[in-house]
Formats: structure tokens, sequence, C-alpha cells
């Protein structure tokens, strides 16, 4: 059996969500498992194939083997209209084969999202990435109230999933607390997959 590890699958306009995939990362290492970081290419309406096979920069882009053969999956998108962007949905309506053969049924996963207002749409985005997963049959984990600064933070943090206000123009850092959520989250994936495994 191949190693053990956590996908964070996401896609990332201007930067935000992936600084924030990088802190889940770190989450997931703190527990003891691999952190594989994987993005996907834009959507474009051409009719012919224009993105790069590899990006440039950042995160090499999802395979279908990194969906099939991870133990938990974190999944992250910036808000676009309330809902997850376009080329991460995309991505997932193509994944009928990992649930024709119910590759993804019962490990974990948790969403984690970025927006330019604090009430754009964190919460109705984070639901719409467990959409998909519900129906690939995985086992969705939340931010607990057991992390203190979900009850006083004034930046990101739901109990859906981490997330982070990035401000109109995307600039803003993330927060203690919004770091503090990721690495909480990131390690929670990891113990339960670790404790799945286990059973296994």
């Amino acid at each position: 059996m191949s190693q053990a590890y956590i996908l964070i699958l996401y896609y990332s306009t201007h930067g935000a969500t992936e600084k924030m995939a990088q802190q889940l990362a770190r989450g997931v290492e703190q527990a003891g498992l691999e952190a594989r970081l994987r993005t996907v290419p834009k959507v474009s309406s051409e009719c012919e194939t224009v993105a790069d096979e590899v990006p440039k920069v950042g995160a090499v882009y999802c395979s279908e083997e990194d969906l099939r053969h991870c133990s938990g999956l974190l999944m992250g998108s910036p808000t676009r209209f309330g809902n997850m962007a376009a080329p991460l949905k995309y991505f997932l309506d193509g994944t009928t084969s990992q649930w024709l053969n119910g590759d993804l049924i019962d490990k974990p996963a948790a969403v984690f999202t970025s927006t330019g207002s604090l009430h754009g749409g964190q919460e109705s985005t984070l639901i719409s990435m467990m959409l998909p997963l519900l129906h690939h049959g995985m086992v969705i984990a939340g931010l607990p109230y057991s992390e203190p600064s979900l009850m006083t933070t004034s930046t990101g943090g739901t109990p859906y999933g981490a997330s982070h206000l990035a401000g109109t123009k995307s600039s803003n850092p993330l927060s203690d607390d919004e770091i503090q959520h990721c690495h909480v989250l990131g390690k929670r994936v990891a113990i339960i997959a670790k404790q799945l495994l286990s059973k296994g």
C-alpha cells in the first residue's frame, strides 16, 4: 500500500485560497500525514484547449489518480456569487468514474473558501462544495466550536469550514484566527483519516 496522503484540492485566482491551502497542509503534516497540494486549470470559453498541461507556477493540476487514492480531501475555492468557482465545479463534474467505483466513500473531507467581503457568500460557498462530496459518499468534517476563536473572530471562520476575508482587492493577509482555523481543520481531517485507515 502506498503512503497515505490528504489531497488539498483548490482553485485560486489571486492567491488567497492558495495561501489557505498551504496553511491547511501544515495542519495535515502536524498530524503526521503527507499533504498533497493540487489545483485545477481555468475554464475557457474557447472551443480548443488553451491551458498548459502543467501550470507555470504553484501546485500541479490534480489527476484522477490523485483523487482516487487519497485518504482524505480538503477542497477550497474563492466564492463566485455564493458558489464555488467554475473551474473547480468543472473538475468535479468530471469525476463520474470515481463516483461509479465508490473511490471516495467513507473518506473524510472538509472545505475552505476566501471572499472579498465578510458576508460575501462564505457559508453558501462552503455548502456548495460539500454537495458533490456527499454524493461521493465522503464523511464531511466541519470546524467544531471547541476552537474558541470561532466565537470571537472578526475575520473568517465558520463551523462549515475554514474561511478568509481577503478584502475587495484580495490584499488582506491571513489573520491569526484564519491561520489557526486552517491548521485545526487540516489536522482534524488527517486525524480522522488515520483513525479510519487503522480500522480499515
